[in-house]
C-alpha cells in the first residue's frame, strides 16, 4: 500500500490514498474544493522509497475539501489561592475534515 507523508500546518501527517483525516483549518477554501498539498517528506509506493530535502521537488498530493468545523470545546482554568481569583476560559479549535484523493 503506498503512502506519503506531508506537511501541512506545522504538523506532519501520513496518508494514503482514500484516507479521510483532520488538519488544520485551510483558509480560502470551501467545502467539495479540490486542494493541493506540495509539501511531501517522504512517498513509500511498497518497492522504492523517496525521501526529500526537506521536501520531494515534483511531488504533490491531491485532496478534497470535505468538511469545515469546530472541535470539541476545551476549558482552561486559572486558579490563585488567598485572593477569590477564578477565571474559566473555553477553546473551539477550527480543523478541515480531507479525503486524499491521488498521491503523485
Amino acid at each position: 500500500m503506498a503512502f506519503a507523508i506531508i506537511e501541512t500546518g506545522g504538523k506532519q501527517y501520513k496518508i494514503a490514498e482514500g484516507d479521510v483525516f483532520s488538519v488544520e483549518k485551510l483558509k480560502d477554501h470551501k467545502d467539495g474544493d479540490t486542494v493541493t498539498f506540495d509539501k511531501v517528506l517522504l512517498i513509500d509506493d511498497g518497492k522504492t522509497t523517496k525521501i526529500g530535502t526537506p521536501y520531494i521537488s515534483g511531488a504533490t498530493v491531491e485532496v478534497d475539501l470535505v468538511e469545515t468545523g469546530k472541535g470539541k470545546k476545551l476549558y482552561i482554568q486559572k486558579f490563585k489561592s488567598k485572593s477569590r481569583y477564578k477565571r474559566r476560559m473555553g477553546h473551539r479549535q477550527a480543523f478541515s475534515k480531507v479525503s486524499v484523493k491521488k498521491i503523485k
